[in-house]
């Protein structure tokens, strides 16, 4: 039975530690790249809107690759791109048309839940990133609190605090089974 409870407190040790390592590095990574979460040369972006649905559900993460001046011209129709508004708004949407202005490239883009599409062309030059396929439902709401003070401070805090809780706790338990122990010895010593 005591192997098994020192295999679960190890257990418990290990998950807390991993937590607040992972923890950790969502979110330093994400203040240190300003709030562009990377992961594997991927950036994960939240899915704010449900202008994507049913291909990205609000909520989600999806990733992205960062795309250089060559790719960005080479897009085609179809491609899901993330890029700069005019008003300097990140979006993702799904390009459905391509055309050539002089020496500039043109997007006509659109969400696919959208009826229309999306009122300026974009130029090439605005594209930032494209969609990599990867996307994991509801984590966007996770992310986007690990970037709030709060969610800097509870995910940071928190895991350290439990940790620090549960080491205390060991340390109290074995002290107690060593009292036991000196106890046990001490009336051994009486009755010889």
């Amino acid at each position: 039975m005591k192997k098994i409870l020192k295999v679960i407190s190890n257990l418990i040790t290990l998950v807390l530690f991993l937590n607040l390592i992972l923890m950790a590095f969502l979110v330093i990574s994400s203040k240190a790249s300003k709030g562009e979460t990377q992961l594997f040369g991927y950036q994960l972006k939240s899915v704010l809107s449900g202008s994507m649905e049913p291909t990205f559900l609000t909520g989600s993460i999806i990733g992205v690759k960062p795309l250089n001046s060559e790719a960005r011209s080479k897009l085609k129709k179809d491609d899901i791109i993330t890029f700069k508004t005019n008003e300097g708004i990140l979006v993702t949407h799904r390009i459905i048309g391509v055309t050539e202005s002089g020496q500039n490239i043109l997007y006509v883009t659109k969400g696919d839940n959208n009826n229309a599409s999306d009122q300026d062309p974009v130029l090439s030059d605005n594209v930032v990133a494209i969609y990599s396929g990867f996307t994991m439902p509801y984590i966007g709401y996770f992310i986007n609190f690990a970037q709030s003070k709060e969610g800097t401070a509870l995910l940071l805090v928190g895991p350290g605090i439990l940790l620090l809780g549960y080491a205390a706790f060991i340390i109290y338990r074995g002290l107690k089974e060593l009292d036991v122990k000196t106890k046990n010895l001490e009336k051994k010593e009486d009755v010889v």
